[in-house]
């Protein structure tokens, strides 16, 4: 009991020490807002960030886009969640983005982004991200940074370990944090153990269009599948993931599933298992999710049910899965750049465990096992074991890779970051992050070839960092030189929503790539208006259509008459600029949904319901010229009886 309870004081002690919200390195003159690093970071008016770095927006559902090393942010991109600023998820053509076998949802939980990779290297053309809550993956084309498809992900719950992609973008995955029956069935929790499985999925990406596609999954033991990352160079070909809950507790977790002292990193060899369902193999299962895609030449998402799902055992393919053991309630899976180093963060571990890829394959081949579970061989600890970092901080989560032989990795704890050494497994730096770090982030970090000038930490807890506005800060990142032998702290600056992980990339392989000129001869939208002739108003029944056009500065009709009392108006809405920074938007009194922000070149589609009688304005939201205060129009809205006959008018009056 004695050593119970200084033991007990002495984690408090530490808690207080590096949660503290004592500032005073703020005004000295090695901190970060000392002019010298104010300069590091400062950006003149008219040049660009160095590189971009892509940030989760976690609860807000949404991907947000950041300058390195201003840290400015320059955009949220809609995903999973409605976004009223451009009517993502209210316009008709983006509402089916949004649809899952659950129906239409509104909101997610986005955690962990990842670039598209060539060669091992980040080639800059796409973003995925995972949706936790309702398990989804989605696509971002970063040639105009616009979410283009969302598949939903079947026999997966809090879909976490996602999405991280091979080393030629062969496959984004998508694990299962919670295992749940499969398939689902009603059955007492308290049966779970041996009785609910973990679905591991790999979702085939097209090479040239990068459309996605669940090639197959591997139903695993009902263990939670926290984190993952893939091979890279000599291991290429697998897949790493992290699991805890390898006890199968169902209730009181943070109890129950911290009795092992090991639990395990499970080493997928997806090559092996592509081979066996490319020639037949696996089980087709009945299985219900969506699949969004959005047409860029319509400009029109749709959405498919598909109603089935390949699924593999791993005991059909033998030698394709394995378990290495890892201390304790690992959290964390990442493989450094030669493909050869998998390091397992145990949040309850006093040291960082690093397994080696070459002694994985020579256990294997000399079935050096501790066991099995599940059918699945168990690796001797010590067979894989490429070293161990002794004692370097509490509570490891995340480790990135700065290319040059170093390892950084949060301790959520302590609130640090701290440098190490492959190979040696020394220690070679630490620095105070504010406060209970999660995710850190290296440009190029989860590929073959980071760049390892910046790196940047988002913190859990913001505390003093910002000026109070009430409960619930927008969280902290600071940015980080790393490009000498310490680490140097630059510059503090807020993130929106919660973000997990992030991933960053050097401009220049992305900025020339993005598309400027939006062709309004490619909308092939069938609702579009190419020009103020095409424009038209059609009744059909309660329904009315209206073509519209917009420009600097006129809408065109601008005065429309006819609609009645209880119709369902649709404003078909054809943006005629073709330059990427030209939007317009659209808004009409008593529109229950949203606004609309349309896009150069492009049509979309907003319903109206009106309940009144009057004459109500519509105008535009977003500043567009000199003359934006001009840009407005009238509808003229009758009884539901009268006979007011359909009109329209630009520049003259309606007769």
């Amino acid at each position: 009991m004695k050593k119970l309870i200084t033991s007990t004081f002495a984690v408090v002690a530490v808690l207080f020490a590096f949660t503290s919200c004592n500032n005073s390195d703020n005004s000295s003159k090695s901190g970060a807002l000392s002019s010298n690093n104010a300069e590091k970071v400062y950006v003149a008016p008219g040049e660009h960030d160095s590189h971009y770095a892509f940030l989760s927006g976690g609860y807000s559902g949404n991907l947000t886009v950041y300058g390195l090393p201003s840290g400015r942010m320059f955009k949220e991109i809609p995903v999973f969640s409605q976004f009223p600023t451009s009517g993502y998820g209210y316009s008709e053509e983006t509402k089916p983005m949004l649809n899952t076998s659950h129906g239409f949802i509104p909101w997610g939980d986005a955690h962990h982004p990842d670039i598209s990779q060539t060669n091992g290297e980040v080639d800059g053309r796409f973003v995925f991200i995972n949706e936790n809550n309702t398990p989804r993956i989605a696509k971002i084309d970063l040639k105009t940074f616009e979410t283009t498809e969302i598949i939903e992900v079947p026999n997966s719950a809090g879909n976490h370990s996602s999405s991280y992609v091979t080393e030629n973008t062969e496959y984004v995955v998508a694990g299962t944090r919670f295992s749940v029956p499969i398939p689902q069935r009603d059955m007492p929790i308290k049966e779970y153990k041996g009785n609910f499985q973990g679905a591991l999925s790999f979702i085939s990406v097209a090479p040239e269009t990068g459309n996605m596609d669940i090639k197959f999954q591997v139903l695993m033991p009902g263990f939670n599948y926290d984190l993952s990352h893939p091979g890279r160079g000599k291991s290429h070909g697998w897949f790493f993931f992290t699991t805890y809950n390898t006890e199968e507790a169902n209730t009181l977790l943070e109890v129950n599933a911290s009795q092992n002292d090991k639990d395990f990193i499970a080493a997928i060899n997806w090559k092996k298992i592509e081979e066996y369902v490319n020639n037949g193999g696996g089980t087709m299962m009945p299985a219900n999710y969506a699949h969004n895609v959005y047409d860029e030449v319509t400009h029109t998402a749709t959405s498919t049910m598909k109603k089935e799902v390949r699924v593999v055992n791993p005991s059909e393919v033998p030698g394709a899965v394995y378990f290495i053991p890892t201390p304790k309630s690992p959290h964390g899976c990442d493989v450094d750049p030669t493909g050869e180093y998998i390091v397992g963060n145990g949040k309850l571990s006093a040291n960082l465990t690093v397994h080696s890829f070459t002694k994985m394959l020579d256990a294997i081949k000399n079935e050096k096992f501790a066991g099995e579970a599940y059918g699945i061989p168990i690796l001797n600890f010590e067979d894989v074991l490429a070293g161990v970092v002794e004692q370097p901080g509490l509570g490891p989560l995340h480790t990135e890779f700065d290319g040059k032989g170093n390892a950084y990795t949060t301790f959520f704890i302590s609130s640090e970051v701290v440098k190490w050494k492959l190979g040696t497994w020394e220690v070679i730096d630490r620095k105070p992050t504010y406060y209970s770090p999660g995710h850190l982030a290296i440009p190029g970090g989860n590929s073959g070839k980071p760049f390892g000038k910046y790196m940047f930490v988002m913190n859990k807890i913001t505390k003093d960092r910002y000026l109070p506005v009430g409960p619930e800060l927008e969280h902290s990142a600071q940015l980080y030189d790393i490009s000498g032998d310490k680490m140097e702290l630059l510059l503090d600056f807020p993130t929106h929503g919660e973000p997990h992980y992030a991933a960053a990339i050097p401009a220049s392989i992305i900025k020339d790539q993005s598309q400027k000129i939006y062709k309004l001869a490619d909308n092939k939208h069938p609702y579009a208006a190419k020009s103020d002739a095409d424009t038209k108003v059609i009744r059909n029944g309660n329904e009315v259509h209206i073509q519209m056009t917009t420009i600097r500065s006129h809408f065109s009709p601008d005065n429309i008459e006819g609609i009645k009392v209880g119709d369902k108006v649709f404003f078909h809405i054809t943006n005629l600029e073709q330059d990427f920074d030209v939007p317009h938007g659209f808004a009409m009194i008593g529109q229950n949904n949203s606004g609309l922000l349309v896009m150069p070149g492009q049509t979309k589609t907003s319903v109206w319901e009106p309940k009144e009688v009057g004459v109500w304005p519509f105008y535009c939201t977003d500043f567009c010229s000199a003359l934006h205060q001009e840009m407005q129009g009238y509808v003229r809205v009758s009884a539901e009886d009268s006979d007011t006959p359909i009109k329209w008018s630009l520049g003259e009056d309606i007769e």
